[in-house]
């Protein structure tokens, strides 16, 4: 069955993990994703500390649904191989940083001058301009820039958000502008040039925090598991663990008090709406941290069910993928790898009414540099063979 994204065709230049996460998400909506490596492959093929038959556990969570080609583009023989893909490319994505691609005469000028059409899309930790274009980025500097690490963790320890959700934002962020230039084509027969900044998208994801900033000029502090608006909504440990609960609505603050079985916090005026008891945070959350310590989490569980209260355990990672609504919804898959055999693997969580969930395992390096060469190209197995005497494959 054909993805959404099928027939579209993207050189994907990016490495490391913002950038091949978002050509993944559009591999996995049906694009033909050709990653295109310098000879001694992606850096990311070495991240310890864990590597399965060789290939790096990192590198892999990030990169299935994709061809792999070796080309040297410092080459010139090796880029005249890249403008013939141009040629004949949808949208050309990578992730150096500001200046690269003019030194490798791969900029948007340039492949505009070949294929009038293309989409190329670029992310960078802070975006083409403004003070800090050329500074290097990793998730950790651009979590700090973006405020996330101010607002993340507890008073006496801000903390990083344990999934590189600076990395990611961008990849998220690159994938849905790449598929918006794809639908504007489709429309005008217009390329475009997408200029994409983790900082900005980091940034971007701030939404209600930066609102209630904007509207008193109060800089929040790190939050813990709570929230700035609902009163409760934030973890309690249990008798064997940990949970969490979110009474977003008077409804559930109802049944939340039936649940503990304290229905006096239910017409206690200090907690008789959600505005009061943000007032009286203080006062109710020790009577809630009390109550939950009395039960297990699977005794809580069959409580707040019954009532129909928003809540979850805090479930560490061997837990998310045994939990029977992942495993329903396809979150935990397993591809056929050509050395490691069967590779578990993190799912789509794209559904699509009618489109089966099939994936490409992540590729070994320059593994489809023959075929991508004759199926796009043309070339013949002789020409091939010389492009690689020459060093440009």
């Amino acid at each position: 069955m054909l993805g959404l994204l099928t027939g579209a065709r993207i050189l994907d230049l990016s490495h490391m993990l913002a950038g091949p996460f978002g050509s993944m998400m559009l591999g996995d909506l049906g694009a033909e994703i050709v990653k295109i490596e310098p000879p001694d492959g992606d850096p990311m093929r070495q991240m310890g500390p864990h590597f399965w038959a060789g290939e790096s556990a990192y590198y892999l969570s990030a990169n299935r649904s994709k061809q792999s080609i070796t080309l040297n583009l410092q080459n010139e023989n090796g880029r005249a191989i890249f403008y013939d893909l141009v040629r004949v490319a949808d949208v050309v994505y990578d992730n150096f940083r500001p200046g690269v691609t003019q030194k490798l005469q791969i900029d948007y000028a340039t492949l505009q001058r070949i294929n009038p059409r293309i989409i190329a899309c670029s992310i960078s930790g802070f975006g083409q301009t403004g003070p800090y274009r050329d500074r290097p980025a990793f998730d950790i500097a651009i979590q700090g820039l973006a405020g996330a690490m101010s607002i993340t963790g507890t008073k006496e320890t801000p903390a990083r958000m344990g999934v590189a959700m600076g990395d990611l934002a961008g990849g998220m962020f690159g994938a849905f502008a790449v598929a918006s230039a794809l639908f504007h084509r489709e429309k005008t027969g217009e390329g475009s040039c997408i200029d994409l900044s983790l900082l900005d998208s980091l940034t971007a994801l701030l939404t209600y925090v930066a609102q209630y900033y904007f509207h008193d000029g109060i800089v929040p502090g790190p939050q813990g598991t709570e929230h700035m608006s609902v009163v409760p909504y934030q973890s309690f440990k249990t008798k064997d663990g940990g949970l969490v609960v979110a009474a977003f609505t008077e409804k559930f603050w109802q049944g939340l008090c039936r649940a503990l079985e304290l229905p006096q916090l239910a017409t206690d005026p200090r907690f008789i709406n959600n505005d009061e008891r943000r007032l009286h945070k203080t006062e109710l959350v020790p009577i809630l941290v009390e109550a939950f310590h009395q039960r297990t989490t699977d005794e809580w569980q069959v409580r707040l069910d019954a009532e129909s209260v928003p809540w979850g355990p805090i479930n560490t990672i061997d837990r998310v993928f045994a939990d029977p609504q992942i495993i329903a919804r396809q979150m935990k898959i397993q591809v056929d790898h050509p050395t490691i055999g069967k590779l578990p693997m993190a799912g789509n969580p794209v559904k699509v009414a009618g489109v089966a969930e099939e994936y490409a395992p992540p590729p070994l390096r320059g593994q489809h540099t023959e075929k991508v060469l004759q199926s796009w190209l043309g070339y013949s197995p002789e020409k091939i063979a010389q492009l690689r005497d020459a060093g440009a494959i």
